[in-house]
């Protein structure tokens, strides 16, 4: 139990750190790749307003820079920088109304040569797009009249900035998230321990105690037929005996669930023909089930062999079949099904049952539960029965669930 309560410690915490990085870091890369389009678009629309150059410098004292102090190296709101134009590689062509080409100018870019501006435009003509990316190229379709300037600017730079900052934050955030794993492995131990701890003292208490309730249990059982002997038999009597042998089996079940649950523990394990086994214990609840006035079928698949320890198995089909027996509608039906699927081996065993919530079905292997108290003084159980059925599942590497299917069925299913 606290194996698997650390475990799902540990996960739920990777996984909130998880989302929480992926979440930083994928708005951070976000708006780092939206700054970058941003400014390619805006170089762009400088470009589309002076047809496919850059405007030229103005002289010293005209317009708006003439307001700016001759030591200011930053441009004016809404200006461009002067190194703009030094800064950015670009070229463009011109098409006509049939996708002719008119004029390419490839001056302010050495990387890309006519012939291969003319075939980025022919491309970007055929898709008919008006804006977006080419390889690491920006374009931007400029109508004007019958004609159709291309303008293309290389954003490879920028974009390999924004390459090389997703990777490193990826990088970064891996090494996070194995360093988070390390430390919630370590602290996970020490929040834990006082929980171990006390499970531990609640185990060799049950173990303890129940140890101690045998042997005045073991007394009352005597005393009582040494009256039986020397009064005879009574009806006070045979309720001693009753509530006696009642207690001694709960305090059984106590110690032998508290042993199942001990760190480490693990039984005996052989090959054995859980066919037979499953046969057996059917047979042996056939005339209980006839005094009940219930049916009770079984669908076993022949020569099925399972590796475990027989007597855990035996006790586990005895307890799902008492279990569904106990619990059943009047006059209700049990059926028991065994058969093999890929690996593993599924055993099923349904009754018809008043229905039970989908919140309260986990809950039925849990100790002492009950969906109905009242059915405690009717049934006799001691609602510890499906909590030993998945103790000997658990042993076993095999997983133990409750469904409620349609007819009103009570399924309990068994993967070995």
């Amino acid at each position: 139990m606290i194996k698997n309560l650390r475990r799902k410690f540990i996960a739920v915490s990777m996984l909130s750190t998880l989302l929480v990085l992926t979440v930083i870091i994928g708005i951070i890369n976000i708006l780092n790749y939206r700054n970058v389009v941003r400014d390619a678009e805006h170089i762009l629309l400088v470009l589309s307003e002076n047809d496919g150059r850059f405007p030229p410098e103005k002289p010293p004292g005209e317009g708006e820079s003439s307001r700016r102090p001759p030591d200011s190296q930053s441009p004016a709101p809404g200006t461009m920088s002067p190194e703009l134009p030094y800064e950015s590689r670009y070229f463009s062509v011109l098409l006509d109304e049939k996708g002719g080409i008119l004029s390419v100018d490839t001056g302010k870019i050495a990387a890309v040569d006519t012939e291969a501006a003319s075939a980025y435009a022919m491309e970007i003509w055929n898709q008919g797009s008006g804006s977006g990316f080419l390889s690491d190229y920006r374009y931007l379709r400029q109508n004007t009249g019958t004609r159709t300037r291309l303008i293309f600017l290389d954003c490879s730079r920028n974009l390999s900035t924004f390459r090389s900052f997703l990777v490193i934050s990826f990088l970064v955030s891996l090494l996070g998230l194995c360093a988070v794993f390390v430390l919630v492995l370590f602290f996970s131990g020490i929040v834990l321990k006082p929980v171990s701890e006390s499970q531990e003292k609640q185990r060799r208490f049950i173990t303890d105690a129940g140890h101690e309730i045998k042997t005045p249990l073991t007394i009352i059982d005597a005393n009582t037929e040494i009256l039986e002997l020397e009064q005879g038999d009574s009806e006070w009597l045979q309720s001693i005996r009753r509530q006696t042998l009642r207690l001694s089996s709960l305090t059984n079940d106590l110690i032998y669930l508290s042993r199942m649950e001990e760190p480490g523990y693990a039984l005996p394990a052989a090959d054995f023909s859980i066919s037979a086994l499953t046969e057996e214990m059917t047979r042996s609840f056939q005339p209980l089930a006839s005094a009940q006035g219930k049916s009770l079928t079984a669908r076993i698949s022949p020569q099925l062999s399972c590796h475990g320890h027989q007597a855990s198995i035996r006790q586990l089909l005895s307890i799902l079949l008492d279990n569904a027996l106990k619990y059943s509608t009047p006059q209700g039906a049990v059926e028991i099904t065994l058969q093999k699927k890929g690996k593993n081996i599924h055993l099923a065993v349904r009754n018809t049952a008043e229905h039970i919530s989908e919140e309260e079905l986990p809950r039925l292997f849990e100790r002492f539960y009950r969906t109905d108290p009242s059915r405690n003084s009717r049934t006799g159980g001691h609602g510890i029965g499906l909590s030993i059925a998945k103790a000997i599942v658990d042993t076993h590497k095999g997983k133990i669930s409750a469904v409620m299917e349609k007819r009103d069925f009570l399924c309990i299913h068994v993967i070995l």
